[in-house]
């Protein structure tokens, strides 16, 4: 009999914001997989922490590069393309055994999370369900205290790694904004948002939900790298009763 991979999103790192399925998944879990940094305990894990099930096996997928090589670099794709087939093929053997594997996600699984290369990889041959949670960017824009979009305002999600003339036309084109991906580009997208004139209604958010969480407005910000765990909020203004 075959087994199972489950895609589990965890939301965007309190426990308490996860949702059944997935707390019934994750403490009944035998077998569990989660991504992490070398040398970290990786932060899906820790969300779980106090939840595994005493004979639960992990299975730690450390990534072998994150930012040492550039996004341009061939080797990049090449790196990556070996390290998600070696995690495939160990969880594609447990599901052969009859396993059910339990594959941590921080946020949800089917939004800019690393177990998409893993399911593209397993569904036409293996048996993969999902457990939809929670984003981080909703935690972000509730964490401002305001709603982020009204009546028929567009929302955009940016990544803060694309050039500064896409990240302007981008801005430029919708009426709320959620930036991601922000590390070293706070410089780029405080220059983007002023362009755009949405300097003034930018908030920067790390940590949403999570220990450690700041709000504040983005123009307060210091030129700094910001965590991994940060997302910048432009909120609508259309149209309400």
């Amino acid at each position: 009999m075959s087994g199972v991979i489950h895609g589990v999103g965890l939301g965007p790192g309190d426990p308490e914001l996860m949702s059944v399925r997935a707390d019934r998944l994750v403490r009944n879990a035998r077998h569990v997989a989660f991504f992490r940094k070398a040398g970290r305990a990786g932060r899906a894990r820790g969300i779980v922490e106090g939840m595994l099930h005493p004979e639960a096996v992990e299975f730690a997928m450390e990534y072998p590069v994150t930012t040492e090589i550039p996004l341009s670099d061939p080797r990049y794709n090449e790196i990556l393309s070996a390290f998600y087939a070696d995690c495939v093929a160990h969880l594609r053997a447990l599901a052969a055994q009859g396993e059910e594997v339990v594959v941590l996600c921080e946020g949800d699984p089917f939004f800019y999370g690393s177990f998409m290369h893993l399911y593209e990889r397993l569904k036409d041959d293996t048996d993969v369900r999902v457990v939809p949670a929670i984003t981080g960017m909703s935690a972000a824009w509730t964490a401002t205290g305001m709603p982020v979009t009204w009546g028929d305002d567009i929302l955009s999600v940016l990544m803060g790694t694309l050039p500064l003339a896409e990240l302007t036309r981008g801005a430029l084109d919708s009426d709320a904004l959620v930036v991601m991906k922000i590390g070293r580009n706070l410089p780029k997208i405080r220059e983007a948002l002023t362009a755009a004139g949405k300097m003034d209604r930018a908030w920067l958010v790390e940590y949403a939900s999570m220990e450690g969480q700041t709000v504040m407005p983005l123009a307060q910000a210091s030129d700094r790298v910001s965590p991994y765990f940060s997302i910048v909020i432009v909120h609508g203004q259309g149209r309400r009763p």
